[in-house]
C-alpha cells in the first residue's frame, strides 16, 4: 500500500461538512496506512481558534471511529489552524507561508488539495486568490475540490465555472458528487459491461422501464435556510439522480478511463431535450410535505421557512432519452423529505412475457423481471424472476434472488467520501463530474424551474408526512399504465 504524500487547505474547516465528513474520510485513510507521516491539513475559518482547539475538534469528529486514543491524538497533530478572510488577500499569504512551511515539514513533494468546503458564493473568490497570492504549487500537483451546489442555474453555474477556471485548468477541479462514492452505484458498470446476460438486455428491446427513488424520512432539519432557496429539484434531482441516469444508460465506454467514461455521460445526457412547458405539466410533480399532531411540523411551519413558500419538498417525474438505445423507455425518478421510509434505490423494470403458455395463480398476468440496486441504508440487491408455485401447482409464482452484503462486507467498503479523497489523491477522476455533464443537466433543470417559478403556487401538490409523496405521483406512472415498484416497504 503506498501512502499518499499532500497537504490539504479546507477552506471552510470549521464547518459542518468538514467535521461530519472530511475529517472521518481523512482519518479512515490515515487507519489504513494511507496517509501516515507524509500529509498536513490546514483548516481555515473566520473563527480565531488555536491549534490546540482545532485538535479537540478533529479528535470529537473521530468518536465512535476504529482505533486508539493515541492514533487519534496522532492523526491530529497533522492539522494546523488559520483563522481566515477570503476576501483579505493578506490572509493568503500568511497561508502560503504557512503552507510552504509544512512543505518541507512533512516532506510533500509540493502536491496540494484546496478543498471548498464553504459558502458557494467564495468559490470564485478564493479561486482568484489562490491564484494571485501563489498558493499553486510548481512541483507537485495542484487539485480544486468543489462541493454543491455548483450554481442555481446554467447561467450561474456557467459563470462559476468560468471563474474557477482562470486559476484551475478542468482536470485539475474535481466537482464531488458523495452519490459516485456509494458501493452500490459503482457497482452499475460492472454489473452492466461484465455480465454479457445483463449487457445484450440492456436496451429498449428488454427494458419497459427505469425507477429511480431517493427518499429519506426525516424533514429539512438544520438545513432549512439552504433549503428555501434550493429546492428538492435542485438539491436532489440536478446532480444525484441526473448522475445515477448518465450511469444506468450511457453507452460502453471505450476504455475503463475517466476521459471515456465522460464522454459517454455527455453523450447520454445530451439526448435529454429539455421539456416544453406543456411537458413539464405533464411530466413532472412537485410537492411538499405536511406534518400534524403525531408527524411533526409542516414545512412551511419548520424554522426559517416562509408561511406561503411554494418550495418543492417531494419532485417526481418521467425523464426520456432520444437515441436509439433508450426511445420510448421512460425514465421515472423521485426524491422527497418526510417519506414513509428513508431508502435510496434503482428499480429496472424488464418487459414481461407477452406470449405466456404457462397457468398462473387466478390466471393473473406473469409478473416482470426487476432488477432491484439498494443503495442505502442496506446495500445489496435483487432479482425478481418467475419460476413455479411451490407444491403440487404448476402456476407461475414470482421469487426473489437476493444479494446483500453483511456487515463484515460492510465494513471492507469505504464511506463514499473516504473513496473520494483517496480518489483525489490519487488523480482518478471517474467519480467525479465534469462541466459538460454540469451544463446538460442544468439546461434541463432550468426549463422546468422556469414553469414552476411561474406558475408560483398553482400545481403544487400536498402530502402527508409518512407517505410517499402526492397522488399525483402514483397518477403520473397510472397514464402510462405502470406503477412504482416500491412502496415504502422496508423489507424489499
Amino acid at each position: 500500500m503506498t501512502e499518499k504524500r499532500a497537504l490539504f487547505i479546507i477552506f471552510g474547516g470549521s464547518g459542518d461538512l468538514a467535521q461530519r465528513k472530511l475529517y472521518p474520510a481523512l482519518y479512515g485513510l490515515y487507519y489504513q496506512g494511507r496517509l501516515a507521516k507524509h500529509f498536513a491539513v490546514i483548516g481555515t475559518a473566520r473563527r480565531p481558534w488555536t491549534d490546540d482547539h482545532y485538535h479537540d475538534i478533529i479528535k470529537q469528529s473521530l468518536v465512535g471511529a476504529p482505533g486508539s486514543a493515541h492514533q487519534k491524538t496522532e492523526f491530529a497533530e497533522h492539522f494546523y489552524y488559520q483563522s481566515h478572510d477570503v476576501t483579505d488577500a493578506a490572509h493568503y499569504v500568511t497561508l502560503r507561508d504557512l503552507a510552504e512551511k509544512l512543505d518541507k515539514q512533512y516532506a510533500l513533494d509540493g502536491n496540494r488539495v484546496f478543498y471548498m468546503a464553504m459558502a458557494p458564493r467564495f468559490f470564485a473568490t478564493i479561486a482568484e486568490h489562490v491564484k494571485s497570492e501563489q498558493l499553486l504549487s510548481a512541483k507537485g500537483f495542484n487539485r480544486l475540490i468543489v462541493e454543491k451546489p455548483f450554481g442555481r442555474d446554467f447561467a450561474t453555474a456557467k459563470q462559476l465555472n468560468d471563474d474557477i477556471s482562470q486559476a484551475f485548468s478542468e482536470e485539475q477541479i474535481y466537482r464531488i458528487d458523495h452519490y459516485l462514492g456509494k458501493e452500490m452505484v459503482q457497482d452499475i458498470m460492472p454489473l452492466r459491461f461484465a455480465n454479457p446476460l445483463l449487457g445484450h438486455a440492456w436496451s429498449k428491446d428488454f427494458i419497459d422501464n427505469i425507477q429511480i427513488t431517493l427518499a429519506e424520512d426525516i424533514g429539512v432539519e438544520e438545513r432549512a435556510g439552504y433549503y428555501e432557496t434550493a429546492g428538492a429539484l435542485r438539491d436532489m434531482v440536478q446532480n444525484h439522480i441526473f448522475q445515477i441516469i448518465a450511469m444506468l444508460t450511457m453507452e460502453k465506454p471505450a476504455r475503463y478511463d475517466a476521459a471515456s467514461i465522460h464522454a459517454a455521460k455527455r453523450a447520454v445526457l445530451s439526448a435529454i431535450k429539455p421539456y416544453t412547458p406543456t411537458q413539464v405539466h405533464d411530466k413532472f410533480v412537485r410537492g411538499q410535505y405536511l406534518g400534524g399532531d403525531d408527524i411533526g411540523l409542516s414545512y412551511r411551519e419548520e424554522d426559517n421557512i416562509a408561511s406561503d413558500s411554494t418550495v418543492e419538498t417531494y419532485v417526481a417525474g418521467r425523464v426520456d432519452i432520444d437515441n436509439d438505445r433508450w426511445r420510448g423507455v421512460p425514465i421515472y425518478i423521485r426524491t422527497g423529505k418526510r417519506l414513509k421510509a428513508k431508502q435510496s434505490r434503482i428499480d429496472i423494470v424488464f418487459k414481461p412475457t407477452s406470449d405466456n403458455i404457462l397457468p398462473t395463480i387466478n390466471d393473473a398476468p406473469v409478473g416482470a423481471n426487476v432488477l432491484t440496486l439498494i443503495i442505502e441504508p442496506e446495500t445489496g440487491m435483487h432479482l425478481t424472476l418467475n419460476g413455479k408455485e411451490i407444491g403440487t401447482s404448476d402456476a407461475v409464482n414470482p421469487f426473489t434472488l437476493d444479494h446483500a452484503l453483511d456487515q463484515d462486507e460492510l465494513a471492507k467498503a469505504p464511506e463514499a467520501y473516504q473513496r473520494l479523497m483517496l480518489n483525489i489523491l490519487d488523480g482518478n477522476k471517474l467519480t467525479f463530474t465534469y462541466w459538460a455533464e454540469l451544463a446538460a443537466s442544468w439546461h434541463f433543470i432550468d426549463a422546468i424551474r422556469t414553469v414552476w417559478d411561474n406558475d408560483k403556487a398553482d400545481g403544487l401538490a400536498f402530502y402527508n408526512s409518512g407517505t410517499m409523496g402526492p397522488q399525483q405521483a402514483d397518477d403520473l406512472l397510472a397514464r402510462d399504465h405502470r406503477q412504482w415498484i416500491w412502496q415504502g416497504d422496508t423489507t424489499k
